[in-house]
């Protein structure tokens, strides 16, 4: 039975879709105005196990991924720049598909564009006026009126007299209520925008994840993801629109995955440890990144530390040292293991990636036992270890790629494999001095070697 924590009631609920064996899941991607950063990343990782682990388990998956590509962000940064949005808005994506690569994400079934369905948000806006749940501000500005939806606040648990405590009208809005939000804003003539029936402009964010939503999979569907900053206003605004235009329940289930820290502190550009994927990919492995994402459960928080790297690299350099002697490609498929079944019932406790983890680690121990009782088990266990590290989305390079990738630039990998060579034949001679000053040689590259019966091997000293 899989079970999810269900941010809507707070607690965990055994999973049922809309249609057996199918799940339609929607995700709040990013708004492209600038690089993919490590918090970005933490929502992208962890939705990316939940879709692996759910096509894994059987299920057919619809998911949809949104990009926000018209907002005040990336207005502004076009301003900066001089340069047309949708120039801002291209160069975001094409940076944004890189980093996911980079960091084995796989696309989305759908990755709709806000610019795309304006038509769709303009008739959920209509529908909203229509019933008196909307109003037209004096300067063309459209506003939910949060008063005349009753369940508001039922995903974050909010009071509306709570709300109106702190609540502000910024410069240039025309609200009746304070705790009212945009559907539609209103722009200049020369302005970025579409013509509706409230004047020129364009649509506030959140109705735009309402109506690409709704489209990509109907008026209810199984379920919602996205960061836990966004619960409040964003989910709770899609929420009230949504239903208050459909008169259906939106979302059944609704999750979040934790906030990330640097050095157990938020990430912030004024205190100096604001990362972007690429910066960080500059400086460690892309799969050693991806463990450290994942390597918390996706509701908790996480921190980014050079000691939780350190962890993450020591963790792979573990399953690829189990894995790098053995003979996978003719093992058979091992089926019905305990291994197997213990990794499943972990991530069929709401995707409990550490209690997996420990399931991997538990078959290192089997393996490395069973290598010289049972070679042909220790085979076909490490076999399926890089099957359950598929789901994971680890543990799918060679042994020897991982091992040996992620030291200097300038490493002259021929000239290692050369003294491997020569310390191998030093050994042969007998010349044990000559073998380890070679060794020397080759440690004072960061090059760690590995004696073995077959031979001798290579690292990276990470």
């Amino acid at each position: 039975m899989l079970v999810i924590h269900n941010s809507l009631t707070q607690r965990k609920e055994e999973f049922r879709p809309l249609e057996a064996g199918k799940v339609s899941i929607y995700v709040c991607g990013l708004t492209v105005y600038d690089y993919v950063h490590l918090g970005h990343a933490r929502m992208l990782v962890a939705f990316d196990v939940i879709v692996r682990y759910l096509r894994a388990r059987g299920f057919e998956v619809n998911y949809i991924r949104n990009i926000t590509d018209v907002d005040d962000k990336i207005l502004n940064r076009a301003t900066e720049n001089e340069e047309w949005y949708g120039d801002v808005t291209e160069r975001f994506i094409a940076a944004m598909h890189e980093d996911e690569r980079a960091l084995a994400i796989l696309p989305p079934d759908q990755e709709p564009r806000a610019t795309e369905h304006i038509d769709e948000i303009v008739a959920m806006i209509e529908v909203l006026m229509d019933k008196d749940l909307a109003y037209r501000a004096d300067n063309g500005d459209v506003y939910f009126s949060v008063m005349q939806y009753p369940d508001y606040g039922k995903l974050s648990k909010k009071k509306l007299d709570e709300l109106l405590d702190g609540a502000r009208v910024e410069v240039g809005e025309l609200k009746r209520d304070p705790r009212d939000f945009a559907l539609w804003k209103a722009s200049p003539d020369d302005g970025v925008g579409w013509d509706s029936p409230w004047g020129y402009g364009r649509p506030g964010w959140h109705i735009e994840c309402s109506a690409m939503s709704t489209c990509a999979l109907g008026d209810n569907f199984d379920i919602h993801g996205g960061g836990s900053d966004l619960m409040f206003p964003h989910h709770e605004n899609e929420i009230a629109q949504s239903e208050a235009a459909t008169e259906k329940p939106f979302a059944n289930m609704w999750m979040h995955n934790g906030p990330l820290r640097v050095d157990d502190e938020k990430m912030s550009k004024s205190l100096g440890n604001f990362f972007t994927v690429r910066e960080v990919l500059q400086n460690y492995d892309a799969e050693v990144v991806r463990h450290l994402l994942i390597a918390s459960h996706y509701r908790s928080p996480i921190n980014y530390s050079e000691q939780s790297l350190k962890q993450s690299i020591k963790a792979l350099e573990r399953f690829y040292q189990c894995l790098k002697d053995l003979s996978l490609s003719d093992a058979k498929w091992l089926t019905n293991s305990r291994f197997e079944k213990a990794f499943f019932a972990a991530m069929d406790d709401d995707f409990n990636t550490p209690k997996a983890f420990g399931v991997l680690y538990d078959m290192v121990s089997e393996i490395n036992r069973q290598k010289a009782a049972n070679p042909d088990l220790a085979n076909q266990l490490g076999r399926l270890m890089v099957k359950l590290g598929g789901i994971l989305g680890l543990l799918q390079s060679s042994p020897s790629d991982f091992l040996q990738r992620g030291g200097s630039a300038e490493l002259d990998v021929a000239k290692v494999e050369d003294l491997i060579a020569q310390r191998e034949r030093a050994r042969q001679d007998r010349d044990w001095h000559r073998a380890d000053e070679i060794r020397a040689q080759l440690a004072a590259m960061k090059v760690v070697v590995e004696d073995a019966v077959g031979g001798s091997s290579w690292r990276i000293e990470r």
